[in-house]
């Protein structure tokens, strides 16, 4: 991302409206156990960290990145203050320059954000039986934009994992999916 990118996350979150309580995406939620038997994850343009450290709290040893600076050391605070800050560890990185490298893991979050340039990379990080839950704002019930997939995109783009639900509705699609192995 441009500099101006990086500025704008980091202002959003310096007016954030104080600590965002460690959970998961409400439309993640009935899958949740699923979630909770996984070992190891990374979550993408993580924000305030209240993915990634509820995550942690079920056990899952997580690696998280942001572009913002703010938001990584928000999210540091809230894992020390949860007492997850040892499976829990924030990065600053700009997913523009591609996926960080590290281990194949057993779940890719990416809530309210997509890259298109990544979606091979975060197929190759899953390992299998791996689970991907992802979230992108969506053309589907709003007005085309530039953030927005078109409706049927994160089937399509992930169609080499299996399904387990996908929905499209009201600005937003997700999918959860597992990789085969």
């Amino acid at each position: 991302m441009a500099k101006s990118d990086q500025d704008h996350w980091d202002d959003k979150y310096r007016r954030g409206q104080g600590e965002y309580p460690p959970s998961l995406p409400e439309r993640f939620v009935p899958f949740a156990d699923m979630f909770r038997a996984r070992t190891s994850g990374i979550e993408l343009a993580c924000g305030a960290g209240a993915v990634t450290v509820w995550l942690a709290q079920q056990g899952v040893q997580m690696a998280a990145y942001d572009i913002s600076p703010v938001a990584v050391a928000a999210a540091t605070e809230l894992a020390e203050k949860h007492g997850v800050a040892d499976r829990a560890t924030f990065c600053v990185a700009d997913l523009d320059g591609g996926l960080p490298d590290g281990d194949r893991v057993d779940l890719i979050v990416c809530n309210l954000f997509r890259d298109a340039r990544l979606d091979q990379a975060v197929m190759a990080r899953l390992r299998p039986g791996g689970m991907l839950a992802v979230a992108a704002l969506s053309e589907v019930g709003a007005v085309p934009g530039r953030f927005r997939v078109a409706e049927g995109a994160l089937v399509s783009a992930f169609a080499a994992l299996q399904p387990v639900a996908s929905h499209e509705a009201d600005g937003v699609a997700w999918l959860v999916a597992t990789k085969s192995g």
